[in-house]
């Protein structure tokens, strides 16, 4: 019984390290990049110059694309509505344009 006020700590601080090389001869042994605790670090705590303009740039793009996505349904919209309208009130606006 007395084994146990030594054993517990040393156990306690043998599985983390264990457990994180597993880990790492795991996913380099799938392909991926083995976790280190600088990027893991880096991710937490803000980032490299490189990965702030990434943002930005993703940030611009995103707000270009929305206002390309809301012009096409205000399009979508439009050709909806010519395609579920009778003809002859389609050809009575396209004539009441044309005597403008």
């Amino acid at each position: 019984m007395s084994n146990w006020g030594v054993l517990v700590p040393v156990a306690i601080f043998t599985v983390g390290p264990m457990s994180w090389v597993i880990n790492n001869w795991i996913r380099v042994k799938h392909g991926y990049e083995p976790d280190r605790w600088r990027s893991r670090h880096e991710r937490r705590h803000g980032g490299s110059p490189d990965a702030e303009r990434t943002i930005s740039l993703l940030t611009n793009e995103n707000d270009k694309l929305t206002g390309q996505v809301s012009r096409l349904e205000e399009r979508i919209a439009v050709l909806e509505r010519i395609a579920t309208d009778p003809a002859e009130r389609t050809a009575r606006e396209i004539e009441a344009l044309r005597d403008r």
